[in-house]
């Protein structure tokens, strides 16, 4: 059987153009992909501040716990719960009638003493006369001087209780031994109080300045110091705190380190902290939960890296991609100790000069070449694309 001529001049038409359309292919060459182009951050050595966020509480400077030194009722109150009370303010009166009769019969013994001194004295001087004289026996002058000693020895002795008298009699004047805001009163007018009683009357605080209690652990202690003596951080002189309240703002006033536990807590393996903070307004009351950013020391040549540009590897290993000099992609392994704002500080892994890529990505692998762009930076003009083929005859 044979094909009719029309069928083979549409199979040699089909051949030739199949043909035409191979020799054009072969001569286009396809198209070169472009490197890829990411963002990179230079890291660079710097002086960083090491800090410690720690959490604590309030304690005022000092607390006084105001109690009777004498028994009696109370006569009046005379401070306002709450008030603000200065050293030597008197908070309550006692009824002190029978503290100044005893007071007023102290006072008239020493008189009689002194007076009864006096005569004995006045015997003792004409006694030594008459001796003189040969017309008292010596005897009787020594009797004579020892009563007058006797006498002055008593005018000490009542001296002495009139003193205690008036003790007890200004101790019905209970005064505030600091000062500070007073709290709370637990007895009122006509109250039996008694002396040296275990409740107090009331308690004194003083809250300008006031204390920050902290914990911090004992192994981060030890690093620190390991640190400082290898020379990779220097101690901070005058340690500084920054305050932060309960919810989340900061105060005003700069705190200082004043305070460093020799002790470590075996049950939570930690060591105490106290900085003192100016609290001119009030606005720290005792108790209040607060937080502390510490600086502990200094890092002189510390390094740190976006934390957008470090990873983690399925092994959770902490990895950046650097860009190398000649323009090839590394991945490395890091070592990274703390979060310093939205930075890592770097231990190892990295150094100044490296550059990290933060965007991007997603474009490369490691190995490949890519196109660096510091961040910050004017974007680069992309470069047209080569023409590729030539018109097909």
């Amino acid at each position: 059987m044979s094909f009719p001529a029309r069928s083979w001049r549409n199979l040699f038409l089909a051949g030739a153009s199949g043909a035409l359309l191979a020799a054009c292919g072969g001569e286009a060459a396809p198209p070169a992909m472009p490197t890829p182009e990411v963002t990179v951050v230079t890291l660079k050595a710097q002086p960083v501040p090491l800090t410690r966020e720690l959490a604590g509480r309030t304690v005022p400077f000092l607390v006084a716990e105001v109690r009777p030194q004498a028994t009696g009722i109370v006569k009046q109150r005379l401070f306002e719960e709450g008030s603000l009370v200065k050293a030597g303010e008197v908070l309550y009166q006692l009824d002190d009638a029978s503290y100044r009769a005893a007071r007023d019969a102290a006072a008239a013994n020493l008189a009689r003493a002194k007076a009864s001194a006096t005569s004995a004295r006045l015997a003792a001087e004409r006694s030594t006369e008459l001796v003189a004289a040969k017309l008292v026996s010596q005897q009787d002058h020594e009797r004579t001087i020892a009563a007058a000693a006797e006498a002055q020895a008593d005018v000490a002795a009542y001296q002495a209780a009139l003193q205690s008298a008036e003790v007890n009699l200004g101790y019905t004047r209970i005064v505030a031994p600091i000062s500070g805001r007073a709290g709370k009163s637990s007895v009122t007018q006509g109250a039996l109080v008694t002396a040296n009683q275990d409740a107090p009357l009331v308690t004194v605080q003083q809250l300008d300045p006031i204390y920050v209690d902290l914990a911090q652990s004992s192994s981060e202690l030890l690093q620190l110091r390991r640190d400082m003596e290898a020379g990779k951080v220097e101690a901070a002189e005058g340690v500084a705190a920054k305050i932060l309240l309960e919810d989340g703002s900061p105060y005003a006033e700069p705190g200082r380190l004043e305070f460093t536990d020799v002790t470590v807590d075996p049950s939570t393996g930690s060591y105490a902290l106290r900085v003192r903070v100016p609290n001119p307004q009030n606005l720290l009351l005792p108790g209040m939960y607060v937080r502390a950013v510490v600086e502990l020391g200094t890092r002189p040549d510390g390094v740190l890296a976006p934390q957008q540009g470090i990873s983690r590897d399925p092994k959770g290993n902490a990895t950046a991609m650097v860009v190398t000099p000649e323009g090839k992609v590394e991945a490395r392994v890091v070592q990274a100790s703390r979060t310093i704002g939205d930075q890592w500080l770097v231990d190892g892994g990295l150094a100044a000069g490296d550059r990290v890529i933060i965007e991007g990505l997603q474009k490369v692998q490691p190995g490949g070449n890519a196109t660096a762009v510091e961040a910050g930076a004017a974007p680069q003009e992309p470069s047209a694309p080569a023409e590729a083929g030539g018109d097909a005859e």
